[in-house]
Protein backbone atom coordinates (compact mmCIF):
# COMPACT_ATOMS: atom_id res chain seq x y z
CA UNK A 1 0.00 0.00 0.00
CA UNK A 2 2.85 2.61 0.84
CA UNK A 3 4.60 1.55 -2.46
CA UNK A 4 1.33 2.23 -4.50
CA UNK A 5 1.36 6.03 -1.91
CA UNK A 6 4.87 6.46 -3.01
CA UNK A 7 4.60 5.87 -6.93
CA UNK A 8 1.35 8.26 -6.89
CA UNK A 9 3.05 10.96 -5.34
CA UNK A 10 5.85 11.17 -7.49
CA UNK A 11 3.90 10.78 -10.36
CA UNK A 12 1.85 13.68 -9.36
CA UNK A 13 5.17 15.67 -8.76
CA UNK A 14 6.24 14.75 -11.98
CA UNK A 15 2.96 15.99 -13.98
CA UNK A 16 3.23 18.91 -11.90
CA UNK A 17 6.46 19.83 -13.25
CA UNK A 18 6.11 18.96 -16.36
CA UNK A 19 2.73 21.17 -16.51
CA UNK A 20 4.40 23.84 -15.27
CA UNK A 21 7.06 23.74 -17.80
CA UNK A 22 5.22 23.62 -20.26
CA UNK A 23 3.01 26.40 -19.22
CA UNK A 24 5.86 29.01 -18.53
CA UNK A 25 7.34 27.98 -22.03
CA UNK A 26 3.90 28.58 -24.01
CA UNK A 27 3.41 32.07 -21.71
CA UNK A 28 6.79 32.93 -22.78
CA UNK A 29 6.00 32.16 -26.76
CA UNK A 30 2.61 33.55 -26.65
CA UNK A 31 3.93 37.20 -25.33
CA UNK A 32 6.07 37.35 -28.64
CA UNK A 33 4.01 35.58 -30.89
CA UNK A 34 2.04 37.70 -33.27
CA UNK A 35 -0.03 35.63 -36.27
CA UNK A 36 0.65 36.78 -39.68
CA UNK A 37 -2.26 39.11 -40.77
CA UNK A 38 -2.81 41.05 -43.93
CA UNK A 39 -3.41 44.48 -42.90
CA UNK A 40 -4.36 48.11 -45.23
CA UNK A 41 -2.33 50.89 -43.80
CA UNK A 42 -3.58 54.27 -44.59
CA UNK A 43 -1.74 57.50 -43.79
CA UNK A 44 -3.93 59.81 -41.99
CA UNK A 45 -1.98 62.66 -41.40
CA UNK A 46 1.97 63.79 -42.84
CA UNK A 47 3.52 66.31 -43.92
CA UNK A 48 4.40 64.91 -47.33
CA UNK A 49 0.53 64.54 -49.68
CA UNK A 50 -0.32 61.72 -51.58
CA UNK A 51 -4.04 62.61 -51.88
CA UNK A 52 -4.17 66.49 -52.79
CA UNK A 53 -7.43 66.31 -51.65
CA UNK A 54 -6.23 65.60 -48.11
CA UNK A 55 -4.71 68.70 -45.97
CA UNK A 56 -1.45 67.95 -44.85
CA UNK A 57 0.80 69.23 -41.55
CA UNK A 58 3.71 68.81 -39.82
CA UNK A 59 2.82 65.68 -37.78
CA UNK A 60 2.33 62.02 -38.30
CA UNK A 61 -0.86 59.43 -37.98
CA UNK A 62 -1.44 56.34 -39.96
CA UNK A 63 -4.87 53.47 -39.50
CA UNK A 64 -4.05 49.90 -39.55
CA UNK A 65 -7.13 48.39 -40.31
CA UNK A 66 -7.30 44.32 -40.06
CA UNK A 67 -10.18 41.98 -39.85
CA UNK A 68 -10.89 42.35 -36.53
CA UNK A 69 -9.92 45.62 -35.23
CA UNK A 70 -8.70 49.41 -36.28
CA UNK A 71 -5.63 51.07 -34.79
CA UNK A 72 -4.48 54.47 -34.98
CA UNK A 73 -0.74 55.45 -34.24
CA UNK A 74 -0.32 58.51 -33.19
CA UNK A 75 -2.56 61.62 -34.30
CA UNK A 76 -0.17 64.45 -36.24
CA UNK A 77 -0.37 67.34 -34.27
CA UNK A 78 -3.89 68.91 -34.40
CA UNK A 79 -7.27 67.32 -34.24
CA UNK A 80 -8.96 69.50 -36.79
CA UNK A 81 -7.04 68.27 -39.96
CA UNK A 82 -6.77 64.83 -38.10
CA UNK A 83 -10.68 64.79 -38.34
CA UNK A 84 -11.26 66.53 -41.36
CA UNK A 85 -9.12 63.70 -43.56
CA UNK A 86 -10.40 60.40 -41.79
CA UNK A 87 -14.04 61.93 -42.60
CA UNK A 88 -12.61 62.68 -46.09
CA UNK A 89 -11.17 58.78 -46.19
CA UNK A 90 -14.93 57.90 -45.21
CA UNK A 91 -13.14 56.84 -41.56
CA UNK A 92 -15.52 56.68 -38.97
CA UNK A 93 -13.96 57.43 -35.59
CA UNK A 94 -16.19 55.32 -33.21
CA UNK A 95 -15.01 52.57 -35.82
CA UNK A 96 -11.24 53.25 -34.24
CA UNK A 97 -10.58 50.41 -31.02
CA UNK A 98 -6.87 51.19 -30.38
CA UNK A 99 -4.67 54.15 -30.30
CA UNK A 100 -0.80 53.80 -29.68
CA UNK A 101 1.02 56.45 -29.16
CA UNK A 102 5.03 56.52 -30.37
CA UNK A 103 5.96 59.51 -28.51
CA UNK A 104 5.12 62.56 -26.27
CA UNK A 105 6.04 65.43 -29.04
CA UNK A 106 3.04 67.27 -29.95
CA UNK A 107 2.85 66.48 -33.76
CA UNK A 108 2.39 62.67 -32.64
CA UNK A 109 -0.30 63.09 -29.68
CA UNK A 110 -1.83 66.71 -31.14
CA UNK A 111 -4.69 65.21 -32.09
CA UNK A 112 -5.59 62.89 -29.56
CA UNK A 113 -8.27 64.74 -27.95
CA UNK A 114 -10.53 66.34 -30.35
CA UNK A 115 -10.76 62.29 -31.80
CA UNK A 116 -11.06 61.45 -28.26
CA UNK A 117 -14.34 64.14 -28.13
CA UNK A 118 -15.33 61.58 -31.12
CA UNK A 119 -14.49 58.22 -29.42
CA UNK A 120 -13.56 57.58 -25.74
CA UNK A 121 -14.26 54.09 -25.94
CA UNK A 122 -10.56 52.96 -27.06
CA UNK A 123 -7.82 51.08 -25.13
CA UNK A 124 -4.57 54.22 -25.79
CA UNK A 125 -0.98 52.01 -25.28
CA UNK A 126 1.29 54.75 -24.50
CA UNK A 127 5.30 54.67 -23.28
CA UNK A 128 5.70 54.65 -19.28
CA UNK A 129 7.65 57.50 -19.30
CA UNK A 130 4.46 59.54 -20.12
CA UNK A 131 3.66 62.52 -18.04
CA UNK A 132 1.29 61.74 -15.15
CA UNK A 133 -0.62 64.79 -16.34
CA UNK A 134 -1.35 63.93 -19.67
CA UNK A 135 -2.25 60.28 -18.43
CA UNK A 136 -5.08 61.07 -16.19
CA UNK A 137 -6.20 63.64 -19.17
CA UNK A 138 -6.81 61.01 -21.22
CA UNK A 139 -8.91 58.56 -18.87
CA UNK A 140 -10.86 61.84 -18.18
CA UNK A 141 -12.20 61.13 -21.40
CA UNK A 142 -13.62 57.56 -20.63
CA UNK A 143 -10.49 56.34 -22.74
CA UNK A 144 -8.45 53.31 -21.18
CA UNK A 145 -4.88 53.67 -20.40
CA UNK A 146 -2.24 50.88 -21.15
CA UNK A 147 1.85 51.73 -20.23
CA UNK A 148 4.18 50.52 -22.01
CA UNK A 149 7.70 49.59 -21.01
CA UNK A 150 8.64 46.25 -22.43
CA UNK A 151 8.10 44.74 -26.14
CA UNK A 152 3.92 43.98 -25.68
CA UNK A 153 1.27 42.10 -27.90
CA UNK A 154 -1.61 44.94 -28.95
CA UNK A 155 -3.03 42.97 -31.13
CA UNK A 156 -3.52 39.71 -33.62
CA UNK A 157 -0.65 40.21 -35.28
CA UNK A 158 0.49 43.45 -33.98
CA UNK A 159 3.02 44.21 -30.91
CA UNK A 160 5.06 46.91 -29.65
CA UNK A 161 8.99 47.05 -29.75
CA UNK A 162 8.47 48.86 -25.91
CA UNK A 163 10.03 52.22 -24.88
CA UNK A 164 13.37 52.46 -26.94
CA UNK A 165 16.24 55.15 -26.99
CA UNK A 166 17.33 57.61 -23.80
CA UNK A 167 16.41 60.95 -24.00
CA UNK A 168 12.98 60.57 -26.14
CA UNK A 169 11.68 57.29 -24.99
CA UNK A 170 9.45 56.06 -28.04
CA UNK A 171 7.91 52.46 -29.07
CA UNK A 172 7.48 51.38 -32.85
CA UNK A 173 4.68 48.60 -33.78
CA UNK A 174 5.53 45.75 -35.33
CA UNK A 175 3.36 43.45 -38.01
CA UNK A 176 3.39 40.39 -38.70
CA UNK A 177 2.35 39.81 -42.32
CA UNK A 178 2.99 36.95 -45.15
CA UNK A 179 5.01 38.75 -46.85
CA UNK A 180 7.42 39.60 -43.96
CA UNK A 181 7.26 41.95 -40.91
CA UNK A 182 6.21 45.81 -41.30
CA UNK A 183 7.76 48.39 -39.34
CA UNK A 184 6.02 51.50 -38.53
CA UNK A 185 7.91 54.23 -36.59
CA UNK A 186 6.81 57.99 -35.44
CA UNK A 187 10.13 59.75 -35.39
CA UNK A 188 12.68 57.17 -34.82
CA UNK A 189 14.11 59.09 -31.88
CA UNK A 190 16.21 56.06 -30.63
CA UNK A 191 17.68 55.35 -33.89
CA UNK A 192 16.05 53.78 -37.42
CA UNK A 193 18.33 51.63 -37.66
CA UNK A 194 18.46 50.84 -33.54
CA UNK A 195 14.69 50.06 -33.89
CA UNK A 196 15.03 47.61 -36.84
CA UNK A 197 17.31 45.69 -34.74
CA UNK A 198 15.46 45.28 -31.95
CA UNK A 199 12.13 44.24 -34.07
CA UNK A 200 14.03 41.72 -35.58
CA UNK A 201 15.22 40.70 -32.29
CA UNK A 202 11.69 40.47 -30.63
CA UNK A 203 9.90 38.19 -33.57
CA UNK A 204 12.86 36.53 -35.47
CA UNK A 205 10.97 38.06 -38.60
CA UNK A 206 12.24 39.13 -42.07
CA UNK A 207 11.78 42.74 -42.19
CA UNK A 208 9.22 43.55 -45.33
CA UNK A 209 8.43 46.77 -45.18
CA UNK A 210 10.01 50.11 -42.76
CA UNK A 211 7.25 52.90 -42.62
CA UNK A 212 7.04 56.37 -41.12
CA UNK A 213 9.04 58.98 -39.86
CA UNK A 214 13.32 57.97 -39.99
CA UNK A 215 14.54 61.47 -38.57
CA UNK A 216 17.11 62.02 -40.70
CA UNK A 217 16.49 65.98 -41.82
CA UNK A 218 20.02 67.17 -41.31
CA UNK A 219 21.48 63.98 -41.55
CA UNK A 220 24.63 63.87 -44.03
CA UNK A 221 24.50 62.19 -47.62
CA UNK A 222 27.03 59.65 -46.32
CA UNK A 223 25.60 59.42 -43.01
CA UNK A 224 22.29 58.47 -44.85
CA UNK A 225 24.30 56.11 -47.20
CA UNK A 226 25.50 54.43 -44.09
CA UNK A 227 22.32 53.91 -43.13
CA UNK A 228 20.47 52.27 -46.02
CA UNK A 229 23.16 49.87 -46.32
CA UNK A 230 22.46 48.65 -42.86
CA UNK A 231 19.37 48.73 -44.56
CA UNK A 232 20.31 46.43 -46.94
CA UNK A 233 22.08 44.34 -44.52
CA UNK A 234 19.54 43.62 -42.00
CA UNK A 235 17.42 42.62 -44.91
CA UNK A 236 14.50 45.54 -45.21
CA UNK A 237 12.60 44.76 -48.36
CA UNK A 238 10.69 47.93 -49.12
CA UNK A 239 10.12 51.48 -47.68
CA UNK A 240 7.94 54.16 -47.17
CA UNK A 241 9.55 56.98 -45.47
CA UNK A 242 8.12 60.43 -44.82
CA UNK A 243 7.63 62.92 -41.90
CA UNK A 244 11.10 63.62 -40.11
CA UNK A 245 13.04 61.62 -43.02
CA UNK A 246 14.02 64.82 -44.70
CA UNK A 247 13.76 65.23 -48.51
CA UNK A 248 17.33 64.31 -49.41
CA UNK A 249 17.00 61.20 -47.26
CA UNK A 250 13.44 60.22 -49.34
CA UNK A 251 15.78 60.67 -52.87
CA UNK A 252 18.84 58.58 -51.13
CA UNK A 253 16.14 55.92 -50.14
CA UNK A 254 14.31 56.47 -54.25
CA UNK A 255 17.86 56.47 -55.46
CA UNK A 256 18.69 52.28 -53.52
CA UNK A 257 15.60 51.04 -53.37
CA UNK A 258 14.07 51.70 -56.71
CA UNK A 259 10.78 49.77 -57.60
CA UNK A 260 10.98 48.79 -53.80
CA UNK A 261 10.49 52.65 -52.68
CA UNK A 262 7.18 53.48 -51.68
CA UNK A 263 6.36 57.17 -52.08
CA UNK A 264 4.54 57.83 -48.34
CA UNK A 265 2.35 60.89 -47.84
CA UNK A 266 -1.16 61.79 -46.47
CA UNK A 267 -4.24 59.85 -48.18
CA UNK A 268 -1.33 56.67 -49.23
CA UNK A 269 -2.88 53.32 -48.64
CA UNK A 270 -0.85 50.19 -48.44
CA UNK A 271 -2.22 46.76 -48.71
CA UNK A 272 -0.98 43.51 -47.86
Amino acid sequence: MKQILVIIVVLSILLFGFRTYKQKNISEVDKMKINKISPTIITIYDNYQHNTELDTGWGFSCLIKTDNKNILFDTGADSPTLLSNIKKLEIEPKDIDIIVLSHIHGDHTGGLFGLLQKNPNVTVYLPKSFPNDLKTKITSYGANIIEVKDSIKISDGICSTGELGIWIKEQSLMINTKNGLIVITGCAHPGIVNIIKKSKEITNENIYLVLGGFHLGGTSDSEINSIIKNFRKLGVKKVAPCHCTGDIAIQLFEQEYKDDFIENGVGKIIKI
